[in-house]
């Protein structure tokens, strides 16, 4: 029931699964998916592994933080916390402790776009975690004592997470300032402020206003028989009746004009670190005709340590003990194209010409045909590694389709990736490496800032802020 920050393997794989359009099919070649649509409107997604005698069960809303009210933010996770403490034939807290008896583990995790609930148990037993899954669906019961408790753990949740963490602090800050209007820039866990007010109504409200079968998507890996997985959705959730949704609609985000710079101190920082992120798009926003590239370009500049930029700052110039590079399109609102790096030592000075360096050559040249071929066998390999886990395929599964994209499209996706010649990562890299639509991080102890200096002008864009450490 916590909120899940560190999705390593979903985000690991989900940062290639994306796909150009295409039409979805009831079964799939590569991952042997089968897809059903319910007279109710829920989306099930059945996928065979015959690897173990176990199963994944997840359940997937199209609802996320971003769909919180003004005011409310935390609203989503703390519903997720809430979706544990019973229904009318079920008593607070009996969910998970249902599942532990019958040796399975359950939990749940809350995303800027969505939410998902999830289950492993044995193969045996998916009968029981579905009939769960749909009493809770449309059944929640929340008494107002089991609120106030649950607050008091979010809001514990968020000191341990955030106010304790200057890393988790600046990625707080950094969001913010990245994201001007898009309600991207508002934590998934909440600001402290709107954590306080949260009440029985508003759960109930943005339960009712987003969860129901018709904005729900099943997704069951393991060793099942398709046919009988659907009898068993047709059993138990397709009684349920539809519900009226709420429109999603968010603010969204203008252009950028004007880079931005980050500066924040903290005492208890050990490890200065520096980043530097650009505005990209995502399959819900800006050009995707430029995803693959990016997806290829981030593998060749930044993945590992035979990546350009380890081999320049790490390696040639040794300013740097750490650096890589991420994108990913998993996204309903715009994404962003980061570069992180930890300096060697405690100057931060020499890193960000040496990348700049780096960004200049690959918009001017490009890359190396070994560098290509290399970045596409490293990331289309990623199919076959997704296949050994049922619980990581069914989160790609499900992270995909809640997003808006088909199973026809992940099926198309190497083909995709190895289309991507060197003219697309160098067309990809001039839309994207834009000063005036970059950030840059800095995160320093108090005792690496220097004396302050001159006020910046207003046009360069620069902000300081103190994380109030000591205060």
């Amino acid at each position: 029931m916590t909120l899940r920050r560190a999705l390593t393997f979903v985000l690991s794989c989900l940062t290639f699964f994306w796909l150009a359009p295409g039409n979805a099919t009831a079964q799939s070649s590569t991952f042997n998916a089968h897809e059903y649509f319910l007279d109710n409107g829920l989306h099930l997604v059945v996928v065979e592994n015959h690897r173990a005698p176990i199963v994944t069960h997840m359940v997937w809303y199209r609802v996320g933080s971003i769909d919180e009210y003004a005011g409310k933010s935390g609203l989503a996770h703390f519903l997720e916390h809430l979706m544990f403490k019973g229904t009318a034939t079920m008593a607070a807290g009996e969910f998970s402790k249902t599942i532990a008896r019958h040796g399975g583990q359950d939990n749940a995790f809350t995303s800027f776009d969505y939410t998902a609930y999830y289950q492993n148990v044995a193969a045996d037993r998916l009968a029981l975690v579905m009939e769960m899954e749909a009493d809770r669906m449309t059944g929640l019961v929340i008494d107002e004592n089991e609120v106030a408790a649950e607050r008091e753990v979010v809001i514990e949740e968020r000191r341990m997470r955030v106010e304790s963490s200057p890393n988790a602090q600046f990625g707080e800050k950094l969001r913010a300032l990245q994201y001007e209007a898009h309600p991207y820039q508002v934590p998934i866990i909440g600001w402290p402020e709107d954590l306080a007010t949260l009440t029985r109504e508003d759960a109930l409200g943005f339960y009712d206003a987003f969860y129901g079968p018709n904005n729900a998507i099943v997704v069951v890996v393991g060793d099942v028989i398709p046919a009988d997985v659907k009898a068993l959705a047709d059993k138990f959730y397709g009684p349920l009746p539809r519900r009226q949704i709420a429109n999603r609609s968010h603010t969204p985000e203008p252009t950028h004009t004007k880079a931005q710079t980050l500066l924040l101190r903290d005492a208890r920082v050990n490890q200065p670190s520096w980043s530097l992120s650009y505005m990209a798009p995502s399959y819900g926003v800006g050009d995707a005709s430029y995803i693959y590239a990016l997806q290829v370009l981030a593998e060749i500049i930044g993945g590992g340590n035979v990546s350009r930029l380890y081999e320049k700052l790490v390696v040639e110039d040794e300013v740097a003990v750490y650096i890589g590079a991420s994108y990913s399109p998993l996204r309903l609102g715009p994404a962003s194209f980061r570069i992180s790096a930890a300096p060697h030592g405690e100057d931060i000075d020499p890193l960000a010409p040496a990348v700049a360096e780096v960004l200049a050559e690959v918009v001017k040249n490009g890359v190396r045909p070994g560098e290509l071929s290399r970045a596409k066998r490293s990331l289309t390999a990623q199919v076959i590694y997704a296949q050994d886990s049922g619980h990581g395929l069914a989160n790609v599964f499900g992270s995909t389709l809640v997003n808006g994209r088909t199973i026809a499209e992940l099926e198309a996706w190497p083909a995709n990736i190895e289309a991507v010649t060197n003219e697309d990562i160098m067309a990809a890299a001039k839309h994207i490496f834009v000063e005036a639509q970059s950030l840059t991080g800095i995160l320093l102890p108090e005792a690496d800032i220097p004396e302050p200096g001159p006020e910046p002008a207003p046009e360069s864009g620069a902000e300081m802020l103190d994380s109030g450490a000591g205060e």
